[in-house]
């Protein structure tokens, strides 16, 4: 994706934005919602022929740079296989269990043992020796068909809405869920605090869609400033 290409992007996320909460504009906004999010995810996720964002990002990728931790750079020190493990493991947690009332990807799949890791949390608030530890044991080739899979689920929920849903509040009971199954570490209940607050349009605006694409970047910028 180029600059014009990120900027069409920001355009139709602001569109989602004004149009889904109007059920009027149900099928629209799904529509737009499924552009937009398989802008984010590898071009098999829909057999399509268009230049993604993650395509960038894997492009000419070294096995060296996806793990090197820390990384310079002004906004994270964080690894680009933490980029990807942090956006991947918010959708699934997300969208599976907050919004589509099911299973997480993550354990229905057996993930945590094909990782080669041994945490289930999004990542957030982990120490420096953590996120080391993490960049340099995770398959990554398993890191990415776990992503796939958790895309695909996202795309599936998301076409079974029905006109209104969009406003539906998230549930405590599906919070309660994350929380007994250690979605969080107990320095990062905040994230959970957070959730607990949005409704489905919510969750769809920033996880599912906004916060791929910020960390995208990132590992973008982190990939080109080490591979210059």
């Amino acid at each position: 994706m180029d600059i014009e290409q990120r900027k069409l992007w920001n355009e139709n996320h602001k569109k989602l934005t004004s149009i889904i909460y109007k059920p009027t504009e149900h099928e629209n906004a799904i529509e737009l919602f499924l552009n937009q999010h398989a802008l984010l995810y590898a071009s098999k996720i829909e057999n399509s022929q268009v230049m993604t964002l993650e395509d960038e990002l894997l492009n000419n990728m070294t096995d060296e740079t996806f793990r090197k931790y820390p990384v310079v750079s002004p906004d994270t020190r964080n690894s680009i296989v933490w980029q990807i493990w942090h956006i991947s493991r918010i959708e699934d947690m997300t969208m599976n269990v907050l919004v589509g009332n099911q299973d997480q990807v993550f354990f229905s799949g057996d993930w945590v043992k094909k990782l080669n890791i041994n945490c289930t949390h999004t990542g957030n608030e982990m120490t420096e020796n953590e996120v080391a530890e993490l960049s340099a044991n995770i398959d990554i080739n398993a890191l990415l068909s776990y992503r796939l899979e958790v895309g695909r689920a996202t795309r599936t929920i998301v076409k079974s809405l029905q006109p209104g849903q969009f406003k539906q509040k998230v549930e405590s009971v599906r919070i309660e869920k994350l929380l007994d199954q250690g979605a969080v570490k107990k320095e990062a209940t905040w994230l959970l605090d957070y959730w607990g607050k949005k409704d489905t349009g919510g969750l769809i605006l920033m996880p599912a869609t906004r916060h791929n694409f910020l960390h995208l970047n990132k590992s973008i910028r982190i990939k080109n400033k080490i591979q210059k």
